[in-house]
């Protein structure tokens, strides 16, 4: 039988049961205190203290660097937090946690090396908010304001961190990227919210994190971390969140899945 593990990270102990309900991995993130039923991000080898930047990517650069040699051939690897899971297609869905999210393997994935989440879309934010928030990135795009094709991420991601930054991410990337992301980003109106994917193969998994932490570690060097206000504080999180799609878009063979948005801290 195809094995599914799959990492679920928590900022709370009081989260584990509820985890291992689900026949998860509960993995702790941030210096909070954790039992020892926990995966730490803080352990081995680690950037436990970049998190406040990095959000999970702290636990995947721990995965990288100490478990991931471990993988077996026919092990399916997946990723969630304690808000986003990916959905079940039971069709008897309750509005029981068990009953909405995914717990084994589906025999729909044959055939496919990566299953990344159904992709939301931009442009339904509200025009009072687009006022609010993306002066500026409106002045850099101003059919935006009118046109729903126009709010593309790069627009997106101007209006609420940073107007420019994306383009200077960007620059930094290698040239087998650069322009192919920089065309994404300004025609792709949607993208996979989360940064959860799920795949079968030690060397995908290898060469995605190879390639969005070598970025990441650049960006560093122009964002560094005085940065202030959620939409800030969190700038390597949204960096990896609107690549991550494109690369297993254009890496790998892909299967888009339902992602189910269930905060177990307000609903347990």
């Amino acid at each position: 039988m195809t094995k599914l593990s799959m990492y679920c990270m928590a900022l709370q102990n009081e989260n584990l049961e509820t985890i291992k309900n689900l026949n998860y991995i509960p993995v702790g993130l941030k210096n909070n205190d954790f039992s020892e039923e926990w995966l730490r991000d803080n352990t081995k080898d680690n950037i436990s203290q970049k998190n406040p930047y990095y959000g999970e990517y702290t636990f995947y650069y721990w995965y990288w660097k100490n478990l991931l040699k471990f993988k077996k051939d026919d092990e399916w690897i997946g990723f969630c937090s304690y808000r986003e899971y990916w959905g079940s297609k039971n069709k008897n869905k309750t509005n029981n946690l068990n009953d909405l999210v995914l717990q084994n393997y589906e025999p729909e994935w044959s055939g496919y090396d990566s299953i990344i989440g159904k992709p939301i879309l931009i442009g339904g934010t509200k025009l009072i908010k687009t006022l609010k928030y993306g002066k500026m990135a409106l002045l850099r795009n101003p059919k935006a304001i009118f046109f729903k094709k126009g709010r593309s991420i790069r627009w997106q991601f101007d209006m609420f961190h940073g107007c420019g930054n994306l383009d200077r991410a960007i620059e930094l990337l290698p040239e087998k990227d650069r322009e192919d992301f920089k065309y994404y980003s300004r025609n792709e109106t949607s993208f996979s919210r989360g940064n959860m994917f799920i795949s079968n193969s030690k060397k995908i998994i290898n060469d995605y994190f190879s390639d969005v932490f070598e970025w990441l570690n650049k960006c560093e060097k122009i964002f560094g971390f005085n940065l202030e206000g959620y939409g800030k504080i969190r700038m390597y999180t949204f960096l990896a969140e609107r690549y991550l799609p494109f690369w297993f878009k254009k890496y790998t063979k892909f299967l888009e899945w339902p992602v189910v948005y269930y905060d177990i801290n307000k609903n347990d």
